[in-house]
């Protein structure tokens, strides 16, 4: 019988960040892994065919296997909502204009908008736009920054011609997706450490979204709260335990 050694296949926009994705993937360090790079990438000229790397990691021999992750009951359903005509015309609307913007740019993929749950009932319910294809790393980009701009401008369209602004959510891929689950575990393993050292831990510099993560998760977490410090690009998020 053959053994067979764990392995995953990663995609980031570059080698070193999908080995951290799928070292953190693995639940092991880096150094337990062996790395095989499959495709290094490419930044294209000005964003245009730009390419992400795509990395295979495999478990060392002799080295311990992540444990398997324990079971998780089916997420609960969305919650569904009795959508109005306003409430269809601005899904159609968003769905046709990333549509529209993606045709400007030359981009075969299939577009699909939905409405999401507001973190409050003072708050908007967001829109999401949902982009799926193949190989739509270039409305990526380095860290997603090329995705943040698309969204932007999804945003400016929907604003002029709603005359008000909408919280939009665009997602390409799952990308936004697996950054928030690699972001929630980060909230959780940084609180274990805030609490375990007994001082104030500060995370990297991130945008407003995903700082917004970082919040949520541990909103609810009795053992400490979370701040954010700092201006414009150097803003982040800080862990402090409660005493």
């Amino acid at each position: 019988m053959t053994d067979s050694k764990p392995s995953l296949e990663m995609i980031a926009p570059t080698v070193d960040e999908a080995i951290e994705r799928g070292a953190a993937e693995l639940g092991l360090p880096t150094d337990q892994l062996d790395v095989e790079v499959l495709d290094e990438g490419s930044r294209g000229v000005l964003g245009v065919g730009a390419r992400q790397a795509r990395v295979r990691l495999t478990v060392r021999q002799g080295m311990a296997e992540p444990e398997p992750s324990t079971p998780q009951a089916p997420p609960a359903a969305e919650p569904t909502y009795d959508e109005t005509e306003e409430d269809e015309q601005t899904r159609v609307l968003a769905r046709e204009a990333a549509e529209d913007l993606l045709r400007l740019m030359d981009v075969q993929a299939e577009v699909s908008s939905r409405w999401g749950e507001a973190d409050s009932p003072d708050k908007m319910r967001p829109l999401f736009i949902d982009i799926e294809g193949d190989d739509l790393s270039l409305l990526i980009g380095r860290r997603g920054d090329t995705l943040d701009a698309f969204q932007y401008i999804i945003r400016l369209i929907l604003g002029k011609e709603l005359k008000q602004p909408i919280p939009v959510i665009v997602d390409v891929a799952g990308y936004r997706a697996r950054r928030e689950q690699t972001l929630r575990r980060l909230a959780r393993r940084m609180a274990d450490q805030a609490v375990e050292r007994g001082r104030t831990l500060a995370l990297e510099p991130m945008p407003p979204n995903e700082r917004r993560i970082i919040h949520i998760e541990l909103r609810d977490n009795p053992k400490v709260h979370t701040e954010s410090i700092g201006e414009g690009d150097r803003r982040k998020v800080t862990i402090i335990p409660d005493r």
